[in-house]
């Protein structure tokens, strides 16, 4: 770093360049990225954005209903879903309860399984394990049950997932995060296993993983292997000192024994009441952590909420409970790149949506952990994103889910109008040969992009102008210049990207071979 002294009668003053400042502190946030897919779910690649170009919150297309728990042992209170892809098949468990009208319940809870060869048409096999009123015909995969001399009692919510951990035993290549109290305020967690997904085995006896010095549990609890960082992270619920319904992350490198390492931070200062957590890395980007937490409102009794749809239904759930008729709930999305500090996107990911039977309720759009890449029902395009979400809770002879898409990595973009607008990155060292953008563009539309070193100084053969416009709507196009796609000659070093925008939305980069 340069500098210049001048010496005064008994001070020594010292100058800096500015641009050498400049310089020195952008190099203390150079960015290795490889060949990360790169979103913009929050500003960690982000330096700035000029002109018009901001980032826009994209939402989930409305789908068919692809599941109705009408069977005598689910109900209008089956929801919770577990949901991936495993092989050749997709599972999904969820739980199977009833409410009646005032709201108490009518059969003990249970777990319920369901299968799918595309991720969009289930089944409910016949699984023959737990009897329920007499007979074993049902797809009960998990109820209250002996092992041994531990007697087991369901009381809330099962979390399932297949563990990839290379290291995973064979009898363990499925777990689960299971709600063990006995009662209030005695909330715990079990960790179960399985082999096969069917047949399940506590990990611990009865000794709880996590206990009521953790958190509250009585809410979806995740956990995941992470294989990146080689460990196990689990998100849960707790209450925090003001009694808002918070989350709460932690490791683990068994599944068993947890560190307790944070509660959740957010970017903004907001105080709102977060149900689920529905946190997952982002298969297509795993050193991102997204979420689809539950916004829990209790809006009280008003002109408006009697208005809503159902009102005879809220009316009789109020009776256990008022807020049980008056509580709405939706989806919101946060992501973040540590797994505690979380951008949280406050306006609704998932809204209750156009009021009808079933919508605006307690329960209602939950979103499922977690969410599949799945076929697009229009011939020749890209697979797409699917969710699922909630509805019909508390109302009739069960509730429902329905199927929502949305393009893959089309969470948030960076937007641009047509009178423009751009994005540079931080500095970054990439690796590999091309340059892959998720993009949508209008007609006239387009995204050009420029390679700079660390200055700012466009590199020979990749300015703006050596750029032909791109433009189209696409999850994969390679980016050209005047001299071609290759950029082999630039892999290791030390550059910005500046993406010039019109009339379009980038969702996504990434280099590759």
């Amino acid at each position: 770093m340069k500098n210049k002294m001048w010496l005064f009668p008994g001070i020594i003053v010292c100058v800096l360049i500015w641009s050498s400042i400049d310089a020195f502190s952008q190099n203390q946030n150079i960015l290795n990225i490889g060949r990360q897919r790169q979103l913009f779910t929050d500003d960690f690649i982000i330096e700035k954005l000029y002109d018009k170009a901001a980032l826009v919150l994209h939402h989930p297309e409305m789908k068919e209903i692809v599941m109705v728990y009408d069977e005598p042992w689910e109900g209008s209170y089956s929801n919770y879903n577990s949901i991936f892809k495993d092989g050749d098949i997709y599972r999904m468990y969820y739980r199977g309860w009833h409410r009646k009208p005032d709201g108490g319940l009518s059969h003990d809870m249970v777990w319920c399984y369901a299968e799918s060869k595309d991720g969009i048409h289930w089944e409910k096999p016949n699984l023959g394990l737990f009897e329920f009123n007499g007979s074993k015909e049902n797809n009960i995969v998990f109820a209250s049950r002996d092992f041994g001399d531990f007697h087991f009692t369901l009381r809330d919510n099962i979390t399932v997932f297949k563990d990839h951990n290379p290291n995973a035993a064979p009898d363990a290549v499925y777990k689960a995060f299971v709600d063990a109290r006995k009662q209030k305020p005695d909330w715990s967690l079990l960790a179960f296993k399985s082999a096969d997904g069917i047949h399940w085995f506590p990990m611990t006896g009865a000794t709880p993983v996590l206990t009521m010095a953790e958190g509250s549990f009585d809410s979806q609890n995740t956990a995941f292997w992470d294989s990146l960082k080689g460990e196990y992270r689990a998100y849960w619920r707790f209450f925090d000192k003001d009694s808002i319904r918070s989350i709460r992350t932690g490791t683990s490198k068994d599944f068993i024994h947890w560190k307790v390492q944070s509660d959740l931070q957010y970017t903004d200062t907001i105080i709102q009441q977060l149900y689920t957590n529905g946190i997952v890395p982002y298969y297509r980007a795993p050193q991102i952590f997204i979420g689809f937490p539950a916004r829990y409102f209790d809006r009280k009794w008003s002109k408006s909420m009697e208005e809503l749809p159902q009102l005879k239904e809220r009316n009789g759930r109020s009776i256990t409970n008022p807020r049980y008729g008056t509580a709405l709930t939706e989806s919101i999305f946060f992501a973040s790149h540590d797994a505690v500090k979380f951008k949280r996107w406050n306006e609704a990911f998932l809204r209750p949506g156009i009021e009808r039977n079933g919508t605006w309720n307690y329960g209602q759009q939950f979103i499922a952990w977690s969410f599949l890449e799945t076929k697009s029902d229009l011939e020749g395009a890209p697979d797409e994103i699917s969710l699922f979400a909630n509805e019909n809770l508390w109302i009739g002879n069960g509730s429902k889910l329905r199927r929502y898409t949305l393009r893959l990595d089309g969470f948030v973009s960076v937007n641009a109008p047509l009178t423009g607008g751009s994005l540079l990155t931080k500095p970054v060292i990439f690796s590999g040969n091309k340059l892959s953008i998720n993009f949508s563009t209008s007609a006239y539309g387009s995204v050009r992009v420029e390679i700079q070193d660390i200055n700012g100084k466009p590199l020979p053969g990749f300015s703006l102008k050596d750029c032909p416009p791109v433009f189209g709507d696409t999850v994969d196009r390679t980016v050209y210049w005047n001299k071609g796609s290759d950029l082999s000659s630039i892999a290791g070093k030390t550059v910005r990207l500046r993406f010039v925008m019109s009339d379009a939305d980038l969702y996504s980069f990434c280099f590759h071979e």
